[in-house]
């Protein structure tokens, strides 16, 4: 054995005795005959001490040959630190070192190995086995373990079964882009690493495993951000017999666990959005609820008054922002530099100060009074003191400008508490959605979800009118979570695919195995997937997944550490019969 104790368990009522530490040097100081090294693993700091009187002269020797990330190995005894060290659980002893064996040296670190390091987010992936030697990270790679296994254990006392499923599968259009794995065995036939093991859980349904789950990788070959990679982990789960509700109501209980468990916080029950109702007061279908500012329509109060930018527009939206009647000029030409610099960049911004004296101020007051005000206040429930923003233009494009507006002023104001967690269901998803480039419908989940019952009718008259029964989870304006109630009738299935513009063909080529597994007996089914590596990161208050993923890729998707993705040798392009496209790659 290397060690008979880690470098964080040692304390006074260990004095006197004999132990072997083994890790990595921390630090190092020096003060004339004396030496005092922290060494560092895994689960804490023991200092080292190397005195010219205690030590021998070897001993003292190697020890002032130390560098950092040094890994070694000591013998000695716990004996007491004369100054305390409040800051580490062993900061009342020290070990006074009476063997010493270097296993390996180490070159200078590119960055600093502390929990503020110099290193840039680039050069830290670069050399991301220094990085996880960080406290910050190795506390993250531990909490995504304890989260991971408290997950297991909950929905396994539940009676969910974890089931495998395959890893090389075949390429079906289930939104974004598939990975594809080219088959050495079957010449110009190829694999396709999954999205999810959407179809998978659904045939274990058919199967008879009536609670399933999975903490699984998938992959999505899609653009990325801080939120999001191209292998992700996800807490995938299904139900056998069950409707919305069923679903709803068990996977609440997970997540109200989950966040006790970890924040010490009890949630009461979710509150319930509808999909339109939350693009109506937020923008958006992940809608922040932590704080208000919720959407006000303007349109048959604001047109109509000579002022063109309004009555020329398909729409009028406001909100009010508490407390902003207190903002200065330049604070709103900010706000209305910033919507009109983002993608989705707005005209311009109406703004409306609501002052505590009960008067108005405003940049459009030579075309509204103080009654025009006053109404909007009322639809905003702007109170004095606080500040209307109103945005104009085409319906989808406003609403989009104002949920980013929303969210900006909500971090300019300090209104994201990360202490705070307020999940929220969104329900009553459109089934499909209009894609004008291929001028036809598209899922807006996935094509397996199910209608609602009571617009069946609609599905071969008015597709664009139908709900689905899908529904996601938000927290804290991040999608965490998303599922449905699948389709498992034959009949209904077909009619989908058909409205997708699949045709029977297609339809048979793409999924007949499922379509077939429906004769057999399939149940009504649901589930959800619920992101793994996002809940993590959100009950650390962080948006970025990155620090909770031990080997994450950058915004490119490479991962910079391995240089990967990378080119292939002619030989192994021969092996899989593949040949490359030199035209693009000049």
């Amino acid at each position: 054995m290397n060690r008979t104790n880690n470098c964080g368990e040692l304390t006074k009522s260990n004095l006197g005795q004999r132990v072997k530490l083994s890790g990595w040097v921390n630090k190092i100081r020096e003060k004339g005959f004396i030496i005092w090294v922290d060494l560092r693993d895994r689960y804490g700091i023991t200092q080292l001490v190397f005195d010219k009187e205690r030590s021998n002269d070897e001993i003292f020797t190697t020890a002032s040959q130390l560098g950092r990330e040094f890994v070694i190995e000591v013998e000695g005894s716990v004996i007491e630190r004369k100054s305390i060290n409040e800051n580490i659980d062993t900061g009342e002893i020290e070990i006074l070192v009476t063997s010493i064996n270097i296993l390996n040296k180490s070159l200078t670190p590119p960055f600093t190995i502390e929990n503020e390091s110099d290193g840039g987010e680039e050069l830290r992936m670069k050399y991301r086995y220094l990085d996880i030697r960080r406290e910050p990270i190795k506390e993250n790679l531990i909490f995504r373990h304890s989260l991971s296994l408290e997950v297991r254990n909950y929905l396994s006392e539940n009676n969910f079964i974890d089931v495998e499923t395959p890893c090389l599968i075949k390429s079906t259009p289930e939104g974004a882009r598939d990975f594809i794995v080219p088959s050495r065995l079957n010449p110009d036939h190829y694999y396709a690493l999954p999205q999810s093991p959407q179809i998978f859980k659904q045939l274990l349904m058919i199967g008879g495993i009536d609670k399933y789950y999975q903490i699984v990788k998938c992959f999505r070959d899609e653009d990325l951000r801080a939120d999001r990679q191209p292998e992700f982990t996800q807490i995938d789960c299904e139900m056998s017999f069950v409707d919305e509700e069923d679903v709803l109501n068990e996977f609440e209980k997970l997540i109200k666990f989950i966040i006790e468990k970890f924040k010490g916080i009890k949630v009461d029950a979710f509150p319930r959005i509808t999909y339109s109702d939350a693009i109506e007061k937020y923008g958006s279908d992940k809608p922040d609820i932590r704080f208000g500012m919720e959407f006000g329509n303007l349109t048959k109060v604001g047109q109509g008054k000579n002022f063109k930018i309004f009555d020329s527009q398909e729409v009028v939206l406001g909100l009010s922002v508490p407390n902003g009647a207190n903002f200065s000029r330049k604070q709103i030409d900010n706000l209305i530099e910033f919507s009109k610099s983002h993608e989705e960049g707005a005209n311009g911004i109406v703004w409306v100060k609501n002052d505590e004296d009960g008067t108005f101020k405003s940049s459009v007051d030579k075309f509204f009074n103080s009654k025009d005000f006053i109404m909007w206040s009322q639809i905003l429930v702007c109170k004095p003191g606080d500040l209307m923003l109103v945005i104009s233009g085409k319906k989808t494009k406003v609403y989009k400008q104002l949920s980013l507006l929303r969210i900006e002023v909500a971090n300019r104001l300090g209104l994201k508490n990360n202490e705070e967690f307020t999940p929220v269901w969104i329900t009553d998803f459109p089934l499909f959605n209009w894609n004008e480039e291929k001028n036809g419908f598209d899922s807006v989940h996935h094509p397996f979800t199910a209608p609602k019952d009571e617009d069946l009718e609609l599905l071969d008259k008015n597709p664009n009118l139908v709900k689905s029964k899908a529904y996601d989870l938000v927290l804290n304006g991040n999608e965490i979570g998303g599922g449905s109630i699948r389709i498992h009738d034959e009949n209904i299935q077909k009619r989908i695919f058909k409205i997708l513009g699949l045709s029977e063909k297609e339809s048979n080529d793409q999924f007949g195995f499922l379509i077939n597994s429906f004769k057999y007996g399939a149940p009504p089914h649901g589930g959800i997937a619920i992101g793994f590596d996002r809940l993590v990161a959100i009950l650390n208050g962080q948006e970025s997944i990155r620090d909770f993923i031990a080997f994450p890729k950058n915004n490119q998707g490479k991962d910079i550490m391995l240089n990967s993705p990378s080119p292939i040798s002619k030989e192994q392009l021969e092996e899989l019969n593949l040949k490359l496209n030199k035209s693009k790659n000049k």
